[in-house]
């Protein structure tokens, strides 16, 4: 499979801060490929050398196969971009913010389309500021994808938004890649890059920590499964003790997080309860997640 992005040890430093400190990677054709990394971990300027907004300090990056700096010109008309913050003038309508990005570049999709996809076709002669959070968000969308690109970037792209507006927009990067468009994105979302992406890079301090499929990692892990209950004025840890497949129990006034292995598990621990004639209420099972494994790698300390 054909790399549109190459990343060759790529390094930027402001003043004694080591922004991104000697990281490679590739990014293939047609893949949703994700970054994430705590605050401050070099997310924002890794993707904005690939991007030629920013110029690196050392190393190479090739987009398309060209230098991002020095051919920006050419890039531009194949490469769409939607920023972590952005905005518009607020009494800009929709359709008039679609023909004034549209007239940057040589190709561009048809506006009436592009507004019937993203759902927007209703609000086309909306002004910016009366548009809520969601509908910017598929605005900036539209703008990046209004010159038919084959490769797009989504800095943050749902920060801010609610848990509808969140997963529409998961299906409209879905319905992105699968019109032939590569997807790069930045997320703080664990869930976001395990459901969306083919590969994720996870990145901290600069450094390149981690980069497979999201089941790769999360297998890798080894870590735990956890069974979750109410085990409401009882003490659940003696029962527990000594089975096999159980590694340590948890609990915190009511609730009870169990951890462990094995295909048994979560039989053997309610059969343990069962027995013993412990009563349990709303039992739930969870299995390990790209978030366990973000942070086993980076830590749990709250970062600035």
């Amino acid at each position: 499979m054909a790399a549109v992005i190459e990343v060759r040890n790529l390094r930027k430093v402001y003043g004694k801060l080591i922004a991104v400190d000697d990281i490679s990677f590739d990014v293939n054709e047609g893949e949703i490929f994700g970054m994430v990394g705590p605050n401050g971990a070099g997310k924002t300027t890794t993707i904005e050398c690939i991007e030629g907004l920013r110029q690196q300090d050392d190393g190479s990056v090739k987009l398309l196969g060209m230098e991002p700096i020095k051919e920006r010109r050419t890039i531009a008309n194949h490469v769409g971009i939607q920023l972590q913050e952005s905005s518009l003038p607020q009494r800009l309508r929709v359709g008039e913010a679609l023909h004034l990005f549209g007239s940057f570049y040589e190709h561009r999709v048809n506006n009436e389309d592009l507004l019937e996809t993203l759902g927007l076709m209703e609000k086309r002669s909306s002004p910016f500021k009366k548009l809520s959070g969601g509908q910017k968000q598929r605005l900036f969308i539209a703008l990046a994808l209004i010159n038919k690109p084959s490769v797009v970037f989504f800095d943050e792209l749902t920060t801010g938004l609610d848990p509808q507006a969140r997963r529409a927009m998961w299906k409209l990067v879905r319905q992105i890649r699968d019109r032939g468009c590569t997807v790069f994105l930045t997320t703080h979302f664990m869930e976001e890059a395990e459901r969306l992406c083919d590969r994720v890079l996870i990145i901290d301090r600069g450094k390149l920590i981690s980069l497979d499929t999201p089941e790769a990692m999360i297998r890798n892990l080894g870590a735990e499964n956890r069974l979750v209950f109410t085990l409401p004025g009882n003490k659940v840890a003696p029962v527990l003790t000594g089975l096999p497949q159980v590694s340590r129990v948890e609990q915190f006034g009511d609730r009870v997080v169990v951890y462990g292995h094995g295909e048994r598990f979560a039989s053997s621990v309610m059969s343990a309860l069962e027995d013993a004639g412990v009563d349990f209420v709303d039992l739930r099972t969870e299995q390990p997640n790209l978030e366990d494994v973000f942070l086993s790698l980076t830590g749990e300390e709250m970062r600035e």
